[in-house]
């Protein structure tokens, strides 16, 4: 049998960043993935002749910085076409309006004084939040118990942060970090567009609209991850989000990891109480020292360990994460180049008019409804660069919400009526659109979870919200990586600080790792 310090079933970016940290400190590390292709929802396909696509991400708004400096992602290829691509809001009668720089920092288009002022004022204590509280995304989410290895000092560090923030700062972080960001942006804007954009990327990906409790600290979320030195920015890799996965892979290939793809594993094989390798689907057992799985909580419990191996309050406490999807993925071949009233290309573009259309998408799937008018986000990575679409096409990519993981009407009549509203909402938005259509692919989050194993389709492998944030994600007895069962470590998404192409849950689980091997 084939022995390893470590396996890592799952190929994502969590997967190799985990991998790779353990490699450069010097063990042997095997890399296990399902799918044909590395990667996880970075990699890239070749859908249609001629056409590339992106699979799931489309753009980075987080990038660990530890992932990207040592993995040495720059020295196996990896580059940006832009590390701060603008926003674009887009509005029916083209007076469309564009944030630039990180988070939004210039406004262009008709907006008044008083709104363009009240945006910096609230962006820049928005973004001093989303500072102080940047540096958890590094650590291992403390544990109130004795002997649970907490971070002391950076636990200070982060206190300390929080309260440079000032008196006054600090009270207003606490008054408004569990509201719903609704609240916020119509106490302080006037203009629907800009609230809408703001809302919408709040929720982007989440289980919640702009009025559900605790929004808000989504947003700060999102804000605290920076790529590249920029703190919220959002950056278009050169060649696509493909690119992502092939530095990683590369780098970790440099660092002695062994790759193995197209293996599916059907078990963790658990001797004692203690992992001990695992089961291929195709017979084939490897042992290792450390078993630790990329993938989300459930698969990994439930299906790989089995409920024998977990006692059963843990086994429904794992049943009980949340992992609700609400997000759809639509890919467009184009036979020309489509006009959104005049919007620029190179841009993220984004309809949500308003916070009431966000919440209006929301309201539908709660009940198993598909939304009249989805709201999305938007990118042409051929309008940035050439070889994503042959010479006058194009490859459209859009993030649409909300979409129903257990529709009501059936799965087919739901992904046919959630295409056909999603094409008329992009009609509107640019006339003509329709007739440049040759292909489309159009993924509801149970064809996610199908396709890609995430389970119900979120793509966070678990909703992001405080109640599965920080110490409670995916449940306080696995928040620090570690599991009940001796020698088996999570390292997916499913863990703090989430979802997001950055690498870091996979990173903090390596460092966990090791340094529980120090002491």
């Amino acid at each position: 049998m084939p022995s390893f310090d470590a396996i890592v079933i799952g190929g994502g970016t969590n997967g190799l960043a985990c991998a790779t940290r353990l490699a450069q400190a010097g063990q042997r590390v095997l890399v296990i993935e399902g799918r044909d292709k590395l990667g996880g929802s970075t990699a890239e396909t070749d859908p249609w002749p001629g056409y590339r696509s992106p699979c799931l991400s489309h753009l980075l708004t987080h990038l660990d910085p530890r992932v990207e400096t040592q993995m040495k992602l720059a020295d196996h290829g990896l580059s940006f076409v832009d590390r701060n691509i603008p926003s674009t809001a887009l509005a029916l009668d083209g007076n469309h309006l564009v944030l630039t720089g990180a988070a939004g920092d210039t406004i262009s288009g008709l907006i008044s004084d008083a709104d363009r002022t009240a945006w910096q004022g609230l962006r820049k204590r928005l973004m001093g939040f989303a500072g102080a509280l940047a540096p958890f995304r590094a650590m291992t989410p403390p544990r109130l118990a004795k002997e649970s290895g907490n971070q002391y000092l950076k636990l200070a560090q982060l206190g300390l942060g929080l309260r440079r923030l000032g008196r006054d700062e600090f009270r207003e972080f606490l008054r408004l970090a569990l509201i719903n960001i609704a609240d916020v942006l119509e106490d302080d804007l006037a203009d629907d567009r800009l609230r809408g954009l703001v809302a919408f990327d709040t929720v982007l990906g989440a289980w919640m609209g702009p009025r559900s409790p605790n929004s808000l600290f989504l947003y700060l979320n999102r804000l605290s991850g920076e790529i590249s030195g920029k703190r919220g920015a959002t950056a278009l890799p050169r060649s696509g989000m493909g690119s992502v996965a092939t530095a990683m892979i590369q780098s970790a290939k440099t660092a002695g990891v062994e790759l193995k793809s197209g293996a599916m594993v059907e078990r963790i094989i658990v001797e004692n109480d203690r992992a001990t390798g695992v089961a291929l689907a195709s017979g084939e057992e490897i042992s290792a020292t450390t078993v630790i799985s990329a993938i989300n909580p459930k698969t990994t419990f439930l299906d790989l360990v089995g409920p024998r191996h977990i006692d059963t309050g843990f086994a429904n406490r794992t049943r009980n994460i949340r992992s609700r999807g609400g997000a759809a993925k639509l890919h467009l071949a184009l036979k020309g180049t489509p006009d959104f009233r005049g919007a620029n290309l190179r841009s993220r573009l984004v309809i949500a008019p308003s916070i009431r259309s966000v919440e209006d998408a929301f309201n539908a799937v709660k009940y198993g409804e598909v939304p009249t008018r989805p709201v999305m986000e938007i990118i042409l990575p051929s309008a940035f660069e050439a070889g994503h679409a042959p010479d006058g096409h194009h490859v459209l990519s859009a993030i649409v919400q909300f979409a129903p993981h257990e529709p009501k009407d059936g799965k087919e009549s739901a992904r046919n009526a959630m295409l056909e509203n999603t094409l008329s909402v992009l009609e509107d938005h640019a006339p003509g659109i329709r007739a440049l259509i040759e292909h489309s692919d159009f993924l509801m989050p149970y064809d996610i979870e199908d396709r890609y194993g995430m389970a119900g389709g979120n793509w966070h492998h678990g909703e992001l919200a405080v109640e599965q944030m920080l110490f409670l994600r995916p449940f306080p007895a696995v928040a620090q990586y570690s599991t009940p069962i001796a020698g088996l470590w999570l390292a997916g998404a499913g863990n703090h600080p989430g979802g997001g192409v950055s690498g870091a849950p996979g990173w903090n689980a390596a460092e966990r790792i090791l340094s529980r091997g120090r002491s």
